[in-house]
């Protein structure tokens, strides 16, 4: 069971960029799947999820009107497009992933998380 991010990089600010995550070993049928990234002091602070058992998506107040979350199926493949970035975008951004069934919103419970990507560095310059 594996999640692997890629797509990071170098954008200047105003610019788009887009993140994929793909699984191996599982498929994001059953599962729920979220974008975090690091903050310093924080947890991973929450970006994106879609998927919970009604077929929702969520987005972090920071990122809302900027960022989309999109899903391949077939490629197994979640997205995250970047429009719009700030500096203040710039850090590691991660993709998790958890089984249905957790009551509480998953962008407020990166905790639940049951398997991790190793993450994807994104920087934005001025």
């Amino acid at each position: 069971v594996q999640l692997v991010e890629s797509g990071g990089g170098l954008v200047q600010e105003g610019g788009s960029m887009r993140l994929s995550c793909i699984a191996s070993g599982f498929t994001f049928h059953t599962y729920e799947v979220g974008w975090f990234r690091q903050v310093p002091g924080k947890d991973h602070e929450g970006v994106s999820s879609m998927g919970d058992r009604l077929g929702r998506t969520y987005y972090g107040d920071s990122v809302q009107g900027r960022f989309i979350i999109s899903m391949n199926n077939a490629k197994n493949t979640v997205y995250l497009q970047m429009n719009n970035l700030k500096r203040e975008d710039s850090t590691t951004y991660y993709c998790g992933a958890r089984r249905h069934g957790t009551g509480v919103q998953f962008l407020t419970a990166p905790w639940s998380a049951d398997v991790w990507g190793k993450g994807t560095l994104v920087t934005v310059s001025s």
